[in-house]
């Protein structure tokens, strides 16, 4: 029986390592996207050598649609198939709204937004062609609600939640389904890693979660393709509240944005 493949973007720290380990040790060969070869490599052999899935590296950089689509290409050669995307890759930029370098912001999308869009479109045509796969796209709590200091990166999240509703209703009867998936803060070292502009210093709001935990969601999704999975179950009610009463987050938010400038 031929195993099934999953392709990880981001996959050589944090959530994508965790994913790529779990898919693994599921019976899928999995494909691994990041920048850097070396770390990818010392990944691909831990999961070879504790689960024997195969574990094939394609480095590159997800802005960058040629790189993307010669790895897409180089895992359909390999392995002949494509059934699970899980679009995880992204960086961080944190500063007041009115203090963000353009520049910057730019290069931000281009990473969070346009990294998303080419391996999704990519994945989608031999998905449609085979009549089934699946496609996991990790956002994040704060393209729901956005937050003072995290407006930047909150912006491109906004921006994964709507690509998403629109290729769930565009996908529909083609076998081929899609969910996005929201975190909340993670134990990785996404924070420190991330690009601050002043004096905030980003680090995690609310109940901190393993890598692990997100990848259990993103391969529940992939079993039972839901809408949107939260990955903090309270995370769900606490949207839905901001949405219905959302002079109550304004106001918290204000009061948080305040005690931040006085620290």
């Amino acid at each position: 029986m031929e195993r099934p493949v999953a392709l990880i973007t981001g996959a050589s720290s944090g959530i994508g390592r965790a994913s790529a380990a779990l898919f693994a040790r599921e019976g899928y060969a999995v494909v691994l996207l990041a920048r850097t070869r070396e770390r990818l490599e010392a990944v691909a052999d831990a999961i070879e050598a504790r689960t024997g899935s195969p574990a094939m590296v394609a480095p590159c950089d997800v802005s960058d649609r040629s790189k993307v689509e010669a790895a897409v290409r180089a895992a359909l050669d390999r392995f002949g198939r494509l059934d699970v995307l899980v679009a995880n890759a992204g960086v961080g930029l944190y500063a007041r709204v009115e203090d963000v370098p353009p520049e910057e912001f730019e290069a931000l999308w281009r990473t969070n937004v346009m990294g998303v869009l080419h391996p999704v479109q990519l994945a989608v045509p031999p998905m449609r062609a085979a009549g089934r796969g699946h496609i996991a796209v990790v956002g994040s709590v704060v393209g729901k609600r956005s937050w003072p200091f995290h407006g930047p990166y909150a912006a491109t999240k906004f921006a994964l939640t709507a690509l998403v509703q629109a290729l769930r209703a565009e996908l529909a009867g083609s076998g081929v389904t899609a969910s996005l998936i929201l975190p909340g803060s993670t134990r990785t070292r996404f924070f420190e890693r991330s690009q601050v502009v002043g004096s905030y210093r980003p680090r995690p709001i609310g109940p901190a979660q393993r890598p692990s935990a997100v990848a259990r969601a993103i391969l529940r999704s992939v079993r039972d393709p839901k809408p949107e999975v939260y990955t903090v179950p309270g995370f769900r009610w606490a949207v839905a509240a901001a949405e219905a009463f959302p002079f109550l987050p304004d106001r918290a938010a204000a009061w948080w944005a305040k005690r931040q400038r006085r620290d």
